[in-house]
Formats: C-alpha cells, sequence, structure tokens
C-alpha cells in the first residue's frame, strides 16, 4: 500500500509539471487565500504586540486621572477675562488614597513654565511630581539618579530630563550636574541641578499610548513637587497672541497603582464615581487606564481575524472550485486511462486514491507557495510603511496562522477533489476503453 501511495504520489507530481500553467492557474485561489489569511493573521497580531509593549511602558495595573478643561470654559473670551479654576484638586488625591486595592498614588503637576538652558529653549513640559513616580509610571533611569524623599523634604532644586529633552538642552555633553532655568527669566524663575536624565520610553507619536498620557515622558522635566508648590503655587499665567490666559490647577495628572490587574477596571470606575460625587456637574477630568489599549487591541483584532479570514476563506473556496473544474476536465481527458487501468486490475479505491492525491498535491503545493508569499509580504509590509508613510506597522507573523492555512488547503484539495475522483472511479471500464 505504502508503495501505491508513493507511485501515486510521484505521478501526481509528473502531471504537475506536464502541464505548469494550468497547475499554477488551478491553484491561485489557494494561493492568494494561504497568502492573505497569513498577511491578516500577522497585521492584527502585530497591532496587538504593539499595545502590550505600550501597556508595559505605561504600565498593566496603572489608572490615570488627568484633568481637562470644562467645555463651557473654551471661549476666547472668557478665558481672557477671569481666571479659569479646573482640574483634580489635592482634596480629590486625598479621596482616592481610602480606595481599596491602590499600592501607590502618584500626583503630577504640568507648571507650565518655560524650560531654558542660556539661549536654548527647550519645548519640554516642567512637570511636579515625587520620587514614587519613577516606579509607577516606569521611567526608568539611563544614568544618574531620581530624586528622593529627601530632596524633597528640603525642597531641593534638583531635576530629572527626559532623553529628548536632554538631547534638546545638552546636545554635545554630559547633562548631570548641568543647570537649567524653569520659569521665566527676571519674574518666577529657578535653576536646577541635573541629577538625572530618562531612557528612551519607546511610546511611538500618534499611537493610542502617546494620546493616553499627553505628557510624554522622553519631553519632560521633572523636578519636587514641593519645590514647584512653593516656588510657582497653582496659578499659570500664559501669554499669548490673543492676550493673557490665567488657569489655576491644583494637579495636572494622579495615577493609581492597583495591587492586581483585576482590580483595574474596579479601581477606575470607583474614582470616577469619588471624582463625579467631588466635582458635581463640572466635568474638568477624565479617567483613563492603560489596559483599555490591550482591551481595544484585542477586539479590534478579533473583528479584523474574523472579517479578514472570512474573506480569505471565500478565495480559498474559490480555489477549491478551480480545482474540482480542472479535474473534472482531466477525468474527461484521460477517459481511457482509467479504462486501462480498470481492465489491468486496478479497483475503485484505487482511482479514487489516485485523484485525490492528485488535486491534495495540487492544492498543497499552492499553500506551500502561499506561505511563502504570506510570510515575505508580512515582513516587508513594515519597511514598506516606514519608508513610504515615516508610520509604524508591525507585523507578527504567528505559527497557527501558518500551521492553519496550510492544512485548510490540503482539506480543500481532498474535499473538492473527492467528487471527480469519485465520479472517474465509477467509471465502466468497457465504456471508458471506448472513448476515444
Amino acid at each position: 500500500m505504502l508503495n501505491f501511495l508513493a507511485q501515486t504520489f510521484l505521478l501526481g507530481l509528473k502531471n504537475l509539471r506536464l502541464h505548469k500553467l494550468r497547475s499554477l492557474l488551478t491553484a491561485l485561489g489557494i494561493i492568494f487565500g494561504v497568502a492573505a489569511v497569513i498577511i491578516m493573521v500577522a497585521i492584527g497580531e502585530g497591532t496587538k504586540k504593539a499595545a502590550l509593549e505600550q501597556l508595559q511602558q505605561l504600565g498593566a495595573t496603572n489608572i490615570l486621572l488627568r484633568s481637562t478643561l470644562p467645555p463651557e470654559s473654551n471661549q476666547a473670551s472668557q478665558r481672557t477675562q477671569r481666571i479659569l479654576e479646573y482640574g483634580l484638586l489635592r482634596s480629590d488625591l486625598e479621596l482616592l488614597k481610602l480606595l481599596p486595592g491602590v499600592t501607590n498614588i502618584i500626583p503630577l503637576r504640568n507648571t507650565e513654565q518655560k524650560v531654558t538652558r542660556g539661549d536654548i529653549r527647550s519645548p519640554a513640559s516642567a512637570v511636579a511630581t515625587i520620587p514614587q513616580a519613577v516606579q509607577v509610571i516606569h521611567l526608568p533611569l539611563s544614568r544618574g539618579r531620581f530624586f528622593d524623599q529627601v530632596d524633597c523634604d528640603h525642597n531641593a532644586a534638583v531635576a530629572v530630563l527626559g532623553a529628548n529633552t536632554a538631547e534638546q538642552l545638552f546636545p554635545y555633553q554630559d547633562p548631570l550636574g548641568q543647570t537649567v532655568l524653569v520659569g521665566t527669566a527676571g519674574r518666577s524663575s529657578i535653576p536646577l541641578t541635573i541629577i538625572g536624565v530618562l531612557e528612551p520610553t519607546g511610546l511611538r507619536p500618534g499611537s493610542e499610548g502617546a494620546s493616553m498620557v499627553q505628557l510624554d515622558p522622553d519631553k519632560c522635566l521633572y523636578f519636587p513637587l514641593s519645590l514647584a508648590s512653593q516656588q510657582f503655587g497653582d496659578q499659570i499665567i500664559v501669554v499669548q497672541p490673543g492676550g493673557i490666559e490665567r488657569k489655576k490647577i491644583e494637579l495636572s495628572e494622579i495615577w493609581l497603582q492597583a495591587s492586581r490587574m483585576e482590580d483595574v477596571e474596579r479601581i477606575s470606575s470607583e474614582s470616577e464615581h469619588i471624582l463625579k460625587t467631588a466635582h458635581g456637574e463640572k466635568v474638568d477630568y477624565e479617567v483613563k487606564a492603560p489596559i483599555q489599549i490591550l482591551r481595544n487591541a484585542e477586539r479590534l483584532n478579533r473583528m479584523f481575524n474574523f472579517i479578514m479570514v472570512g474573506i480569505a476563506s471565500f478565495s480559498l473556496v474559490v480555489g477549491g472550485i478551480g480545482i474540482m473544474n480542472i479535474m473534472l476536465a482531466t477525468v474527461t481527458e484521460r477517459t481511457r486511462e482509467i479504462g486501462i487501468r480498470r481492465a489491468l486490475g486496478a479497483k475503485r479505491r484505487h482511482i479514487t486514491l489516485q485523484f485525490l492525491i492528485e488535486t491534495t498535491v495540487i492544492s498543497l503545493s499552492g499553500g506551500l507557495i502561499g506561505i511563502s508569499l504570506g510570510t515575505a509580504v508580512a515582513k516587508l509590509l513594515p519597511i514598506l510603511a516606514q519608508k513610504l508613510g515615516n508610520g509604524n506597522y508591525p507585523t507578527d507573523i504567528t505559527s497557527w496562522s501558518v500551521i492553519g492555512s496550510f492544512a485548510v488547503s490540503g482539506a480543500i484539495g481532498i474535499g473538492f477533489g473527492l467528487y471527480p475522483a469519485i465520479m472517474a472511479a465509477r467509471m465502466n471500464p468497457i465504456e471508458a476503453l471506448r472513448h476515444e
């Protein structure tokens, strides 16, 4: 039996070589279907992988509460005539500390002060916070150190620079030990000594993670919150072409760290309820959980895979119909051969198996070509996206999509080749021999 299968398999390969173009056209639907499955799944998995990387950067157990300008305060005329007072309060911070399951709570305040070094001005955000921020918000140090509680207790004039800010202010020298000025020169300003520089965070501009945090760690300067409160207070004055904008914001952001990932949604909901109760009808805050990035990516990935694999399946079915059509024509062409084989003692199952193996060989050959094509395109997509559109579209080729599509291509060959094979086996040997 094994000898028969080997000979029949070789015969199938021989028939493919005899009709190369026809075999290629027959397998075209399978090739494109398999390639489409691999490419689409790779795109979906790449999106999910990018979301996981962002989640790792932002913290899977973190919840972000941020001050936002209320919709009714957007009128330019109103903003220049009075002090806008909105956002998160220190009293909110004390209430949030009472939430069960919260291991760390980190206040941040964007002072919106200028960051300069001599004649060099950086667009960096001067952010005041506490020492625990380095662990909760995941701010890995490249060199130096982050300020500690002793620095905060003594209102030490120290700062830590984000990676981009360090490059802008100190392009040709080590920032450690150097001094930068935060504030308006000649008025409320303070010189800060640089004691640390952060590593690049890897948050992609325009990504969901970058839009969620808004304060890009790479473009920030961090210094003690106690020093900011003493030096700048809560009022922010911004001189604009249309006038002067006056704001009073006690805290720009509050980061909560849950003890377990399972508690993130609960704490997020409870913190939003606390803020809603404390602020009443004034919606001057928003609550974000970085884990929502992963949830959204998983949901979109499932929907994307379902739609794309469904479309690819139609291509595979069309390919299967093409195989059936060609095999029906092949059966008619080889009617006399079938009659001779039956006359020489071949049984129906031998004829059925012969044609099934030939269709499976065609289908599996198309599957292999489709895997090669799909893998190549999936690997080239990020490179092309980077060169043509300066975008970052990662792909991740999964083993299950490769194995699954190859297995389906084999099943297509068997399923759509079964009817022509049975039809060939049921031919009357005498009538087949008379066929011209």
